[in-house]
């Protein structure tokens, strides 16, 4: 595959760089996301939203192209893409979290936790999907890709049960 020529590297490409930019902007308030919807505020619904895609869609990817490998393609780019969108609306929700004012800053903890772990995510599975840094045996990306997975899950876990005030 070339991927200088692949429409999905492109596309693939253009919205991590309209998720830089929509960091970029709600970060320095160019951008109200700050208002409530419901009980909870939009960035909150965004970060639900995309996580529970994430946790939802993750694996059924893994088993569905086991069990359909005629759909691989498919459901491939259901999984890079709809987990790009929604590294895109947890990073919305992240940047309008660290933009509050000192005295409203909230507790990082394990939110920031989570955030490290979601661009090594993405910054993986593009390296997968489109052969980046060929000098990298493909095992070995995908030995980090499913680490990092298995830590998102565990960490996201421990982010809820914080949030509960359980732990």
């Amino acid at each position: 595959m070339q991927t200088w020529k692949d429409g999905e590297f492109w596309l693939a490409t253009s919205i991590i760089f309209v998720t830089i930019a929509v960091s970029i902007i709600v970060y320095l308030r160019l951008f109200n996301l700050n208002f409530f919807v419901g009980p909870f505020r939009l960035t909150h619904w965004f970060t639900w939203i995309g996580t529970l895609f994430i946790l939802i869609y993750t694996p059924i990817y893994n088993v569905a192209k086991q069990k359909y490998p005629t759909k691989l393609s498919t459901l491939l780019r259901i999984h890079v893409f709809g987990n790009l969108f929604s590294f895109m609306l947890i990073t919305a929700h992240f940047a309008q979290q660290i933009s509050r004012p000192a005295e409203s800053f909230p507790d990082l903890g394990t939110g920031l936790a989570l955030y490290i772990v979601m661009p090594l995510l993405v910054l993986t599975g593009y390296m997968q999907r489109f052969s980046v840094l060929k000098s990298i045996k493909p095992q070995t990306k995908r030995f980090v890709h499913i680490a990092l997975a298995l830590t998102f899950y565990i960490t996201i876990v421990v982010h809820i049960l914080h949030g509960l005030n359980i732990i």
